[in-house]
């Protein structure tokens, strides 16, 4: 075999391979829109549920979804940048620094339940925040840190030392050069880690069914010390626990839980491209 034809062979299995991994995915993205977009409008997403939940909107669900994906933005973003920047610029490269980078790639290859039972025991109990906003963002935040703290520091790790060096030997400060050098260079990387990690979270179930989610609550929440129903542990209760549920609303609310977390991607990538293409390497 000739290496033209070693690699024409190499990219039609690469070609093949990408195929079956793309295809399942638009095929499960494109039957949940089929079959959900009928359920959609500005009732549907505005309205609480009704008799039985078998009528009415997800609106309780969806405003609890935000609210849980904001406060875990809220928690998860100035730690875990903070804890990379520290990672990556302070720390030395010692036996204690890669057991924690090592505890921090298996906090998260964790299963979300631990973390479940985890918000459950600290945040519900030990607290006193009681099965509530505060402790589900609490626990949702923690669960995202290892996402956004892996993630951000191989981006601060990738920005060529000689920025810091020349940076450094004009006069500034190590913290003038993280912070006018080093992270708005990173910032794609770091970006893209939040991203990752706010996807993650929107789409659990197991940690907001031990410490915020409610199985049926039609009012809006008033404080962060509050109840509230979520769209992953709805779409739960209407697929699993409600009889005679139609079809149409349990794929509609499937849509709008995925609309969110396609959303928060197509809003970050041009934002992402546009920061790499002023990049000065």
């Amino acid at each position: 075999m000739t290496r033209q034809q070693s690699h024409k062979l190499a990219k039609m299995l690469i070609t093949v391979i990408s195929a079956l991994v793309v295809v399942p995915i638009v095929f499960v993205i494109l039957f949940v829109f089929y079959h959900g977009v009928s359920a959609l409008s500005w009732e549907f997403l505005t309205a609480p549920p009704t008799n039985g939940m078998t009528e009415g909107g997800i609106g309780p669900a969806l405003l609890g979804t935000v609210i849980l994906t904001f406060l875990t933005a809220i928690v998860a973003m100035p730690f875990g940048v903070a804890a990379a920047i520290y990672l990556a610029e302070y720390a030395g490269d010692n036996r204690l620094t890669r057991w924690v980078r090592l505890a921090i790639v298996n906090l998260a290859g964790i299963p979300s339940v631990v973390y479940g039972l985890f918000g459950l025991g600290v945040f519900v109990l030990f607290f006193g925040f009681g099965t509530s906003i505060i402790a589900g963002g609490l626990t949702l935040g923690i669960m995202t840190l290892p996402v956004v703290i892996s993630t951000s520091e191989e981006a601060i790790l990738s920005v060529p030392q000689h920025f810091r060096t020349v940076s450094l030997s004009l006069g500034a400060t190590q913290w003038q050069t993280i912070r006018h050098q080093v992270l708005p260079h990173a910032l794609p990387g770091i970006l893209t880690g939040v991203i990752l990690g706010l996807g993650r979270a929107a789409g659990e179930t197991a940690p907001i069914l031990f410490t915020v989610a409610a199985f049926y609550l039609p009012e809006l929440p008033k404080s962060i010390f509050d109840q509230t129903m979520a769209l992953p542990y709805h779409l739960y209760v209407i697929a699993t626990q409600v009889p005679g549920m139609p079809l149409e609303i349990q794929y509609g609310t499937a849509l709008v839980l995925l609309l969110i977390v396609l959303s928060l991607t197509l809003v970050a990538t041009p934002v992402r491209t546009s920061m790499r293409r002023r990049r000065e390497w």
